[in-house]
């Protein structure tokens, strides 16, 4: 990970210790700090639908800014229990949205390549409440 370009790119999306936190093995961006980047980056995103079930969810995002574009992917299973699933709610398709989203921002603005990852892309990568 790259330290001083992660520091860049903190500074200029106005990240704050509220924004990312420090997970077992990655840097993690909230829900809000997505949005800020976002909104701040005037990306664009449309969603397609690629399947839609009542336990099993997949979108796929289409994020564009200027002459920019990429797809990204984002799904959601709910399992039986924490072992068989990837996420622990029935709103199956707002979290596969979610997850899509998250990936687009930080892939089109060059946090995913440091590692860098959206807290809604995994239960496991919840801010644990200390």
């Amino acid at each position: 990970m790259n330290r001083d370009k992660l520091a860049k790119l903190y500074k200029k999306y106005e990240l704050s210790t509220d924004d990312i936190f420090k997970h077992q093995h990655y840097m993690i961006i909230t829900r809000a700090g997505i949005d800020k980047i976002q909104a701040i980056e005037g990306i664009n995103i449309d969603y397609d639908v690629i399947n839609s079930l009542p336990n099993f969810a997949v979108v796929k995002a289409n994020a564009n800014k200027g002459d920019k574009n990429i797809e990204t992917f984002g799904s959601a299973l709910k399992g039986e229990t924490h072992r068989d699933g990837n996420c622990n709610t029935w709103y199956v398709m707002e979290m596969a949205e979610k997850r899509a989203m998250s990936r687009a921002v930080l892939k089109m603005t060059g946090f995913y390549e440091l590692g860098v990852f959206g807290e809604d892309e995994s239960e496991d990568f919840k801010r644990k409440n200390i």
